[in-house]
């Protein structure tokens, strides 16, 4: 088993995401995910002014970053991930401590996300912060040879 580094918080760099990040952000996606978000997806996030941050270490690296958007009393959290480098270390649970600050200083009451089923390390991740399934979207991302895989919603109390 990996041992997860004691992280020098301070040192490393938080701060919200620009469109100069893109480029860094977008390349992350691509190694993370099989179906990723595109860069208009992650500017028009920008553009719409939701809460978008990125981690990096001392040497500028892309550790992570997370995007949520804020609906009445409820924010949904649109994506977290952390580089595949990275991954197992502890940072994916500091991006979602962030992302539930980030959304509790909107004013927000709970925090929901959708996850693949076939996802199931970011399932352990979501269920060992507290998230609890509370429905499931049929048909909500594309998969593999033009198919399509559900959802499942989760949500968590601030």
């Amino acid at each position: 088993m990996k041992r997860a580094p004691h992280w020098d918080l301070a040192r490393l760099v938080y701060e919200p995401m620009q469109v100069a990040d893109l480029a860094d952000v977008v390349a992350v996606e691509q190694s993370v995910y099989p179906h990723p978000w595109t860069r208009t997806n992650f500017a028009d996030s920008l553009k719409n002014g939701y809460q978008a941050w990125v981690l990096r270490n001392p040497a500028r690296e892309l550790l992570g970053y997370f995007l949520v958007m804020g609906v009445v009393d409820e924010a949904h959290l649109l994506n977290v991930a952390v580089a595949a480098p990275w991954q197992g270390q502890g940072l994916g649970r500091f991006l979602l401590n962030q992302a539930a600050a980030c959304a509790r200083g909107l004013g927000m009451e709970s925090m929901l996300l959708e996850v693949r089923p076939s996802n199931v390390r970011a399932l352990e991740i979501y269920r060992r912060y507290g998230f609890t399934e509370i429905g499931r979207r049929k048909g909500y991302y594309p998969a593999a040879n033009g198919t399509r895989e559900d959802a499942i919603v989760m949500r968590i109390g601030l």
